[in-house]
């Protein structure tokens, strides 16, 4: 009945820009602009990190210091998406890349606060 679904990733060079994309779909999201949302991203051997996220409206997006001036996340709610825009980026950006959704009443950092996750998208950049 809820479903994330996210798109876009590739291999990419140092330095290029990818744009990964989740659409949400499910009675869950029929008020999808109540939903924070976010992206996180695991590399092999490491713990899941936070990226950034995006409140129901639009106004609040906090990032992670390291994607900070890099990275932008945006939503359109009529389409029930999210977007991640990654420019300049770095071989230690290479993870699988999730979005996540939460009906929380703030933008969250945490994994634990979100209730839905897509299946993750990869995202590789050479040297």
């Amino acid at each position: 009945q809820v479903q994330l679904v996210e798109s876009g990733g590739g291999l990419v060079q140092a330095g290029g820009s990818l744009r990964l994309s989740c659409a949400a779909s499910g009675r869950t999201f029929t008020s999808y602009n109540i939903y924070n949302m976010g992206w996180f991203r695991q590399a092999p051997g490491k713990e899941r990190e936070f990226v950034a996220a995006i409140s129901g409206g639009g106004r609040n997006t906090p990032y992670a210091d390291s994607v900070k001036g890099r990275f932008t996340i945006s939503r359109d709610n009529a389409k029930k998406m999210v977007y991640l825009q990654m420019n300049t980026l770095k071989p230690e950006d290479t993870s699988v890349y999730y979005c996540a959704a939460t009906r929380g009443t703030t933008v969250s950092a945490a994994a634990e606060a979100y209730d839905y996750w897509g299946q993750g998208t990869q995202v590789t950049v050479s040297s």
